[in-house]
């Protein structure tokens, strides 16, 4: 089963997203900030991760600079979600390390199709 790791303070969002995910057959685990979610990522190793860009304490370009700079964690991609939906958003979420950006609210379908194309890559 694949893992996916989704990372996102909004409980609301949060929950909504994850047991949707995993009605798709996913198996979810979350994160509710970016620190957490890079010691999860470390720790679970997930197949892929849901990157909200907004985060407390780590926020999610940080996190995912993080992640695509350690060793065990850079071949993990990375999909960004967040409410920012100018250019400039999505050309620093690809900076940062991103694989795929996405924006809220999110539209399941069309982040279920971009998840499928990036593990097909992974």
């Amino acid at each position: 089963m694949t893992t996916i790791l989704l990372i996102e303070d909004n409980e609301m969002n949060r929950d909504m997203l994850s047991r949707r995910l995993q009605r798709k057959g996913y198996q979810v685990a979350t994160a509710e900030d970016g620190q957490q979610g890079v010691e999860l990522a470390v720790q679970l190793l997930p197949e892929l991760i849901l990157m909200d860009m907004s985060l407390p304490v780590l926020d999610g370009w940080e996190a995912t600079r993080w992640l695509k700079a350690n060793a065990a964690t850079k071949h993990i991609p990375v999909i960004a979600l967040t409410a920012h939906a100018m250019t400039s958003d999505e050309e620093k979420a690809y900076a940062a390390g991103c694989d795929d950006f996405d924006t809220k609210p999110v539209m399941l379908e069309r982040l279920l199709g971009k998840i499928e194309t990036v593990l097909s890559k992974a």
